[in-house]
């Protein structure tokens, strides 16, 4: 039975869990009225029936994320969520007397609340870009008072990672300057001193600090003298630097326990992953069982969000996997042998999940011969060979195709289309060498990557040459556009959903703090500007021919609508097929199941015309 589109909208996932202080309730972010919103459920414990969630927040737009007090008794929690997609995100508290707006009178700025409340639940962390919209200064704000400027931003970034020392009397943080470089800064409340801990060293990414029990060192994971991220500790008093513990793959997400002898991370190998616990005091690494209805996929963090419970005993995490999507798991890692156990069981839309096809991972050789890893699936034998085949492009370009569950991707298994989502030079996951193989002059080196993915396809005896189609959205719709316009010949379609047409008028456009972070990877309109020219698909749009659909949000702040509009222009004039949907209530990509409704199936039909010559979906 070939189920609808409409069923594969209706799968639900729930993710970036926390915990309540007195262990008993879980919060979390879920799609299942169509919006991100904020849900909680029973923690429970071993062999307790799995809940339905009650529902916190009712907001008409998405929510960004949530986070409890961890006061003992306090059931205080903050929330995020921005308007139409314009990512302006704005505070919010619930407690026993309902909602209150943290942040109101500042709808125009962008908040980033990175879950840093006061060990007393009395006041919170947060960025934004209040004075200047090109500049992000840190705010400690009491939850019964207004909020302080306590340090000044001097030039564009983040910061990120925000967080409380033990006592609440320190604060640090990762300071974004650009793609490749985070500073680590440090900051006494009390006299209101800050500093780089980081020192004079040369740039490197220094992420996710944590103190430790008595506030005089940072665990971080970073990257400096090192191709892959690992976990070091700052010492405070003199800025020098331990490596606590290395890997061949990149750690991420770093958590501290609240009795400050645990640190929760996430290792990234080869895009399968699963959470894992560092003892702070024997240095044992402890890692879980497979969750026992994983079938056999890998493990997916959306914001990397995980929790410890407030006993410091049980981690609380999101997983994925090909054969279902997002829940909540709970793993008890005291007990090694007790795989985790779910704490939401997530509509798949009435989908069989055994009807759900696997990832293969893959890799083909480029022009370079570097060899490129990818995700490589098959719809079952039913359908005839060869197939016709998408190739699905990360955004980012910093990000990483892993075998999660992707509801378009099984839907087009479903459907007889075959699947190939590569890592091209660029991605993250494969180390710092790697990620730096695109940067600037490098960038058409990746999109060579991806005309060696078609190449490799048409070499495989199960895929029809003919009928290769790209698919992508921000980054990766401009990785479809530029694949489309310098190898022509390798695509029968394309669908570029948010995706940057011209570099310079997309850094001329987007949203002043955004500027200067994206020149660091692509590099500058004052120094570079007139090879980003060279490469922007708009300028080459004469030599694309093959059907094109492009989907964008009308308040896109990272890529304007702009991008898409002067596309579609260019592209009518030269009478080139093309479909265009614009969502006035979406920024960049969508977030709203009554948008997905209309875009999805338009994206599946667009496919099943120009890749099996049928009407869909």
């Amino acid at each position: 039975m070939a189920y609808s589109i409409q069923n594969y909208l209706n799968i639900r996932q729930a993710y970036a869990p926390t915990v309540r202080s007195d262990g008993k309730k879980v919060a979390f972010l879920a799609n299942i009225t169509g919006v991100p919103q904020v849900w909680q459920t029973d923690l429970g414990g071993p062999g307790d029936a799995i809940r339905w969630p009650e529902q916190l927040s009712f907001e008409p737009d998405r929510v960004m994320g949530a986070a409890f007090s961890p006061a003992s008794g306090d059931a205080r929690l903050v929330y995020t969520y921005d308007s139409g997609g314009d990512e302006n995100a704005q505070l919010f508290l619930l407690d026993g007397d309902g909602r209150h707006a943290l942040t109101a009178g500042f709808e125009s700025a962008v908040h980033i609340f990175t879950s840093a409340w006061s060990h007393t639940g009395d006041s919170i962390l947060f960025a934004a870009n209040r004075r200047d919209p090109g500049l992000f200064d840190l705010y400690h704000m009491p939850l019964e008072g207004e909020a302080a400027l306590i340090w000044r931003s001097d030039r564009p970034g983040f910061p990120i990672g925000q967080t409380f020392s033990a006592d609440s009397r320190q604060v640090a943080f990762s300071f974004m300057v650009n793609s490749n470089e985070c500073r680590l800064i440090h900051l006494d409340l009390d006299s209101g001193a800050a500093r780089v801990v980081s020192g004079r060293e040369a740039p490197a990414l220094i992420l996710d600090p944590v103190f430790d029990a008595s506030g005089s060192a940072l665990y971080a994971i970073t990257d400096r003298e090192a191709d892959f991220r690992y976990i070091t500790c700052y010492d405070l008093a003199d800025g020098s630097r331990t490596p606590v513990a290395r890997f061949d793959w990149d750690a991420g997400a770093l958590c501290m326990s609240p009795d400050r002898n645990w640190l929760g991370f996430t290792l990234n190998e080869n895009g399968f992953a699963l959470p894992r616990v560092l003892d702070l005091q024997s240095g044992e690494i402890r890692r879980p069982l497979e969750p026992a209805e994983a079938g056999g996929g890998v493990a997916a963090w959306l914001d990397g969000a995980m929790a410890f419970t407030p006993d410091s005993r049980r981690l609380v995490f999101s997983y994925s996997s090909p054969a279902r999507t997002f829940d909540i798991q709970c793993w008890d890692f005291k007990e090694t042998e007790t795989p985790p156990r779910p704490l939401t069981r997530s509509s798949h839309g009435g989908l069989p999940p055994e009807t759900f096809r696997p990832y293969e991972l893959v890799h083909y050789p480029s022009f370079d011969g570097r060899r490129i890893p990818a995700w490589f699936s098959l719809p079952d034998e039913s359908f005839a060979r060869p197939l016709p085949v998408v190739v699905i492009v990360h955004g980012g370009p910093e990000s990483q195709s892993v075998a999660s569950f992707n509801f378009l991707a099984q839907y087009l298994l479903a459907h007889g289309f075959a699947l190939l989502l590569p890592n091209v030079r660029g991605s993250s996951g494969y180390g710092k060498a790697y990620g730096h193989l695109d940067d600037v002059e490098k960038r058409m080196d990746s999109v060579a990557d991806l005309a060696q993915a078609a190449h490799w396809l048409r070499r495989q005896p199960q895929v029809d040459p003919e009928r290769i189609a790209v698919y992508g959205g921000s980054y990766g719709g401009f990785m479809v556009l530029s694949a489309m316009t310098a190898y022509p010949d390798l695509w029968a379609a394309g669908v570029d959903i948010v995706g940057i047409s011209n570099f310079v008028t997309f850094l001329e456009n987007t949203s002043a703090y955004r500027r200067a972070h994206r020149e660091a990877e692509y590099g500058s309109l004052e120094n570079d500007r007139h090879f980003l020219e060279s490469i922007s698909p708009i300028h080459h749009i004469d030599k694309l021919s093959a059907p094109l659909m492009v989907i964008h949000g009308a308040n896109d702040p990272r890529v304007p609508l702009g991008e898409a509009q002067q596309l579609v222009q260019a592209l009518r004039a030269r009478e080139v097929p093309v479909e265009y949907l614009v969502f006035e209530d979406e920024g960049h990509g969508l977030a709203k199941l009554k948008n997905k409704e209309v875009a999805y199936p338009a994206v599946a039909d667009f496919l099943a015309r120009h890749l099996q010559g049928r009407e869909g979906p």
